[in-house]
Order: structure tokens, then sequence, then C-alpha cells
């Protein structure tokens, strides 16, 4: 990937409580190289590479938000012309700005946000970094997917925020939701909390890996320290998947595409 059309998820980055285990881990888990950043006095910052390719980054969070509780937590990027008008529409949404746009050196413009469903988002406008080089293949971001109790709503937001149109299908016990970008790409899916085993859980933004191997990831997952919040299933006509966490906490998914998706 050498650009990302607006409103296509873009980039993923971890906010971790101690950056220098969550390098160590992620590239025992991936085989990820991580490479420091010169952040000019920011807080440490790395790009994490596989095969020479950026594919996704890790911060240090500050001691004041680690005092407040903020759990560890990968963030969802999507691409925008103009972080600052998206900000201002997203406000007239009915979004709530939790970092207002600002430039991150001659890389880009950020602004991080919280729907009105209360599921905490981000926009980049890129400068010299676009977001993943590498995406859809082992050890790279494969999947964002937007998890809140009314999923109508959110269509509605997204759909006046970026443009997106939607395909549903039909799952065992719910509807599946497909975001569509302007182009009809792919552009990851959307999916209701139903049932009681959501409850205690808040609405986000899931980052999904790729991975080979699903069992074999779960038992280096397991082996290094992190934990399994889904075991393992499978999605018929897709591929395997279970949700985890890394040992502070982070949650992600790692999915085993069925080789009908991966052509």
């Amino acid at each position: 990937m050498k650009e990302y059309p607006p409103g296509l998820f873009c980039w993923v980055d971890l906010v971790a409580h101690d950056l220098d285990a969550a390098k160590r881990w992620y590239a025992e888990l991936f085989g990820w190289k991580p490479v420091d950043q010169d952040t000019q006095g920011g807080p440490p910052y790395v790009m994490f590479k596989k095969d020479g390719h950026v594919v996704a980054g890790a911060g240090q969070m500050s001691e004041d938000m680690k005092g407040q509780g903020v759990p560890p937590t990968w963030n969802d990027y999507i691409s925008v012309e103009d972080a600052a008008a998206t900000e201002a529409k997203a406000r007239e949404l009915g979004a709530t700005v939790t970092v207002s746009t600002m430039e991150v050196m001659d890389a880009g413009k950020l602004c991080f946000m919280i729907d009105p469903l209360g599921v905490p988002f981000a926009v980049w406008e890129a400068g010299t970094h676009h977001g993943a080089e590498l995406v859809n293949g082992p050890g790279c971001l494969v999947w964002n997917e937007h998890v809140s109790r009314d999923v109508p709503a959110a269509k509605k937001f997204y759909a006046a925020l970026f443009g997106w149109t939607y395909e549903t299908s039909a799952m065992p016990g719910f509807e599946y939701t497909s975001i569509k970008t302007a182009s009809g790409r792919d552009n990851g899916g959307m999916m209701p909390m139903v049932g009681e085993h959501w409850a205690e859980v808040p609405p986000h933004l899931m980052t999904y890996f790729a991975v080979t191997d699903v069992e074999a990831a779960v038992a280096k997952v397991v082996d290094t320290g992190g934990a399994i919040h889904v075991p393992a299933m499978d999605i018929a006509g897709v591929g395997r998947f279970v949700v985890v966490a890394d040992p502070q906490g982070a949650s992600f998914t790692l999915i085993e595409l069925d080789e009908a998706q991966t052509q």
C-alpha cells in the first residue's frame, strides 16, 4: 500500500503500559521488527516492520493516563483528506473529541474521537506516513470491526462522516454488516452486541491480524503470557479466528483465513 483513499482504515497502533515489553512480545508473536522513532521529545514510539515494510506502531502510555486507569489498547485509524474538517463534522454528528487535530511532525495529522455509540476511533491525514505498507497477509492488519449495541445508529453516523455504504449477511443469531468505501471496496465490518456475554464489554473497534495457523498462534500467545478471551472458532466461508490479549491486557483478534479469502 502506497496510499489510502479517504474513508479507508489505514493504520493501527498500540498504546502500551510498558513499551519495551510490548516490543519484545509482538516481535515474538508476529516476527515483527520494532524500529524506534525520533519523536523529538514526544512519548517513545516504534514502528513495527515485517519484511522491511511498516505494518503497525506502538507508543508508551503516559504515567498520567496509567494513573487514571486507562488500559492498554489498539487504536484504529481511518484515512481522511482533512483531519480538522473531519473533526468539525464529527462534532456536529454527535462525536466526542478526546484529542483535537494535531500535527505529528511531518508524518501527518491525527484526531482521536468517541462516536455516539461510545466507540473510540481515530482519523489520519497523511503527510510522509500514509499508513500500513503491508496488509492482508500473515502478521499484517486484515480487518477492522466496529462492535456496538446500536448498529443502525453506527451505520448512519459513519455514512454521514465518511460516505460508507454497507452490505448485510445473516449470521447465527444476528446480522453482520460489511462496510464498503465510496468506491465499493471492503473496509471492515460492524457487529451488534447481542447476548449476555457482552454485558461487561464496552463498545469498541476490534483490530484483526492474519496468521497462517490459529492453533499455533494461540499456543504462542498463552506460552508468552497472553490470554484467550474468545476461544478459536470457525466462520463459514471466511476462516478461523480467536480473540486474545497481550500480557498487558490489550485485546485483538487473530484470524486464519480460508484459502479463497487470500486469493
